[in-house]
This record gives structure tokens, sequence and C-alpha cells, in this order.
């Protein structure tokens, strides 16, 4: 059959099939550069930082560029084999090298983050090295016996590799034992599964707080006329317009032992001055913080969800014979899910992210998981860890996005 497309021409005599398809092509590469700067922008400020972050948390080179002798006995000698004196010699030969180099520290930083208390070990060490003769077992063992512990030598073999999930199973409080089978670190050592669970806890509990506070509101919200209903919408709005900083600190005026609060329950009598009520660094006052503060994400969805839906809908339930609850649960409530799934899974990702506020407020029972990657990458420059709990956070809000999706699906989300 003949393509009639292909016979037809437009008035200056050019085929209609190629002037369409070159008309076309002009319409996508002006659409590709209208959003060219945003996809640029969301590339380079946010899919290339967490591919970074991604890639440091199983990737850290620092004892492999140290030790590069060592680490080619390693390669040429299997798990299980013994140490011998040729692993004595390539070690002895990397410390004098590192001890040129200075990267010692670096080096037994490296290996302190799976076996604590070897840092000192290699710069000690590495201070002798040129002293240091064959046999170099017999020497190294002189200098510390630390150097024939086993597990020392299972943690640079691990180390050796670039590339290594150990920091991943840190992050999950496990480990490797001298075989090299995972098992679960000593219970005074446990501190990272116990912190997220603790995050995910409150996280989901200040979502529910939030929920209870804002679905009165965005109702109230929804049912007023237009004008009283803006009028509150800026009472709502009006945190976004302070300093996070701000507000929290605020708290800390308010919930303090001798802080506003606690001044006016003794004033009323209501408690006495040894009876004050710790708010502060601890669990009840990151709640607090973190419920004020992200309560207007509750509120914005749920109002976007509720105010377009009819009063008659609840007023015909009642005229058939529906108490107020049954109205409500089976007629209002249905229509409110999509807001109520969008303002829970805002708030409980910000909460799970938030960092500002439990730690000026929270204290060591109110840290939550986000405050201890800050530790490792300010503090302990730990980064690999830090990146490493990082995805472990990414993969639960993934997670949760998927569950979302399944449950009440993504096409519902109604954010304001």
């Amino acid at each position: 059959m003949t393509d009639t497309t292909a016979l037809l021409t437009t008035a200056d005599g050019k085929p209609l099939k190629s002037a369409l398809a070159k008309s076309q092509g002009r319409a996508r590469r002006r659409a590709f550069l209208l959003v060219a700067p945003l996809f640029f922008f969301v590339l380079l400020t946010f899919i290339i930082p967490i591919g970074q972050m991604l890639f440091q948390s199983v990737y850290n080179p620092t004892f492999t560029q140290a030790a590069p002798n060592l680490v080619r006995w390693f390669d040429e000698n299997p798990a299980g084999s013994q140490i011998d004196e040729a692993a004595f010699a390539a070690l002895a030969a990397d410390l004098k090298q590192m001890k040129t180099d200075k990267t010692a520290g670096s080096a037994g930083t490296r290996i302190n983050y799976d076996m604590p208390g070897t840092r000192s070990l290699f710069t000690a060490a590495a201070r002798k090295a040129d002293k240091l003769e064959p046999p170099y077992r017999e020497a190294l063992l002189e200098i510390d016996k630390t150097w024939g512990d086993p597990m020392l030598w299972r943690v640079m073999r691990s180390a050796a590799s670039a590339l290594t999930a150990d920091f991943y199973l840190a992050a999950l409080d496990l480990t490797r034992d001298d075989t090299g089978a995972i098992i679960s670190v000593a219970q005074d050592r446990q501190v990272y599964v116990t912190l997220f669970a603790r995050t995910f806890l409150l996280s989901g509990l200040i979502t529910g707080l939030c929920l209870v506070l804002a679905f009165p509101i965005a109702h109230l919200l929804a049912t007023l006329p237009l004008a009283r209903s803006n009028l509150l919408m800026i009472l709502v709005l009006l945190p976004f317009w302070t300093s996070l900083l701000v507000r929290t600190t605020s708290w800390m005026v308010l919930l303090q032992g001798q802080g506003v609060v606690n001044n006016v329950l003794v004033s009323l009598g209501i408690l006495g001055e040894d009876g004050r009520i710790q708010m502060m660094y601890n669990q009840t006052g990151t709640i607090i913080a973190m419920t004020h503060i992200l309560l207007p994400f509750m509120v914005l969805p749920l109002y976007s969800v509720m105010r377009p839906i009819p009063p008659s809908y609840v007023r015909a339930a009642r005229s058939l014979g529906a108490s107020s609850w049954t109205a409500f649960r089976r007629v209002y409530l249905p229509q409110t899910l999509p807001g109520i799934g969008a303002g829970a899974l805002l708030v409980f990702i910000l909460a799970v992210g938030y960092y500002i506020t439990p730690a000026l407020v929270g204290g060591a029972d109110g840290q939550l998981i986000s405050n201890l990657i800050a530790f490792h990458m300010q503090k302990s420059l730990n980064w690999s860890l830090a990146a490493a709990l990082a995805g472990l956070l990414l993969a639960a809000v993934l997670a949760l996005y998927w569950l979302y999706d399944r449950v009440v699906g993504i096409d519902n989300l109604k954010l304001g």
C-alpha cells in the first residue's frame, strides 16, 4: 500500500512527512532547552551528590594507597593463609614508606574504624620503622604484641580492598570474626540499630501527633468561609516566615527547668519548686519541638483535600439515618485519605532527617540518626560510615515511598 503522507507536499513543494518530522524535532529541541537548566541543576545538586555519597559508603582507598606491599601479599595469599615472614616484611616496608609519606595516621585510622585502638599502633610502629631489621616478625612483635593478633590481620585484609561492604555492616552493628563470618558486635558497642529504631519510632510518634492536631485545624479551615479561612491560614503559614533556629531556641526557653512552662505551673500551685518537669535534653523536648515545627506540613495536604469535599455528602448521609460518627467514618474520612497519606509521608520523611532540633533540645536521649551522621562527618571524619548510615536512611525512605505508592497510589498524592 502507498503511504499517502509521502505523496502530500507543503505549499513550497517539500514532502509533508519530512516537514512534520522537522517541525516535531524543533518542538522537542525547544522543550529540552526549556527544561535543561532545571535538569542540570537537579543533576548537579541532587543526583550526583547522592551518587557520590553511595559510592563513598563502599569505597575507601586509604589503606590500599598507604600499604601497597601488604595489599600485594594479601592478593597473592588467600584468606586463611598463614601470616608468614613475607607478610611482616611487606608490612615493615609499608611502615617505612608511611613514615616518609606521613600516612601512618590515615592508614591506622582506617583500621581503627573496625578495630579500635589501632591508630596509635601504626603511628608508633612507623616512628621506629627505620630501625626494623629481619626477622621482621620478631621486630614488630617487640614493638607491640598486637601485630601478631589474627583479628588485626583479618581487618587489614578486609581494608586491603578499596571496595568494601564493611561500613554497611558497621552501620548495622555487625562485624566479622577471625574467620570472616558476619557476627554482631559486642553489646556495649551496639549503637546504630538502636538509633535507627529510635529515629523511626519518634518520627512515627511525631507524625501521629501532627495528624491528630492537624486534622481538626484543616477541617476548620476547609469549612469556614473563604475570607476567614484565609486569615487563619496566615497563622498556619506564619512559622515558615520564622527561622527554624529561632523556633527551636524558643522552645528551649519555654521547656527548660526554669523556663516559662515550669514557672507557670509552679505559680499556679500545680507543681512545687522541687517537682519541676524535665522537658529539655530528652525525648520529650524533641517530640514537642518537632511536632510544632512539622505541624504545618500536615495541615496543608489535609486542607487541600478537605476543601473540595462538598458538605452535602455528609448532610445526605445524616438525612439517610447515619449518625455523625458513621457519616464521618464512612463518607468524609475516606475522601481525606490522599491528604492523610501525603501529610504523613511528608512529615515522617522530614522527621527522620531532622538535625538541628534534636541536636539543640534532644540531649543524649533525644538524638536521632542524623545527629550521628553529622558527628561522623564533622568530628570522627569517618565519611564512609556516615555515607553508609545515610544510605540506609535513604533506602528506608525509598521503601516508605514505595509502600505509599502501593497502598494509596502516588497519583493520589496531594501536597496542597
